[in-house]
């Protein structure tokens, strides 16, 4: 059964959120705030973590931040208000996996948790190693080199360089990149992968020009 760790100091909130998500037969556990939900990580292991973003003295990008160092396979959504969506976006550019503000649809936060369910590293991208310009790509050992050195990306950055890499000089649009890094059904916004793109670029350093803006219709690899 699918583990899902739900993190807010609203308990209204947390009583719908866990409603909804037992209905559609996942495994919930709900914490009523930042420290409750480090104790509860501390002794077991969850597939998905929802937190809200503003809560104290412990926030969700503290959350966020423990996840990407300690549960790096643990998948995180953030939960916003309309007036905390820049810092939703920070929240992915560290490793989240994706945002959803609130007010919002039922039907739009299942999307995107039945999206992280059926993701998988073997269907996203090949296996076999990409070598263009100064970059190495490794999927097996989820290793990225510019010029023999590392660089550190999420996986989502990391699926979307290789998707991108693997076709040099094909046009992506932001849909076409998803669909190459996840499976269909996955509610995303512009702006969303615009975020990606932006982190890859500036974690590639000088290889970051490699990746190009296609006005209107999306991006490419220079080949």
């Amino acid at each position: 059964m699918y583990n899902i760790l739900l993190v807010d100091n609203e308990a209204t909130i947390l009583s719908v959120l866990s409603a909804l998500l037992k209905a559609e037969n996942y495994n919930v556990k709900c914490a009523r705030s930042g420290k409750e939900a480090l104790d509860i990580l501390a002794n077991e292991s969850f597939d998905l973590l929802i937190s809200d973003i503003r809560m104290t003295p412990i926030g969700g990008m503290e959350l966020l931040n423990w996840a990407r160092a300690n549960r790096p396979e643990m998948s995180v959504i953030m939960l916003t208000a309309y007036g905390t969506v820049e810092t939703a976006i920070e929240a992915m550019k560290v490793g989240a996996f994706d945002y959803v503000t609130k007010p919002f649809s039922p039907k739009v936060l299942l999307a995107r948790i039945r999206r992280i369910m059926h993701r998988t590293t073997e269907k996203l991208i090949d296996k076999s190693s990409v070598k263009i310009h100064e970059i190495t790509i490794n999927p097996e050992r989820f290793e990225v080199l510019i010029k023999n050195k590392p660089v550190k990306l999420t996986l989502t950055e990391f699926n979307i360089l290789a998707a991108l890499a693997r076709r040099p000089g094909m046009v992506f649009t932001r849909y076409q990149i998803v669909d190459a890094i996840h499976d269909s059904n996955y509610l995303v916004t512009d702006r969303a992968i615009d975020v990606q793109i932006v982190a890859l670029r500036r974690k590639l350093g000088q290889c970051g020009k490699y990746i190009e803006t296609v006005r209107g219709i999306g991006y490419r690899f220079k080949d």
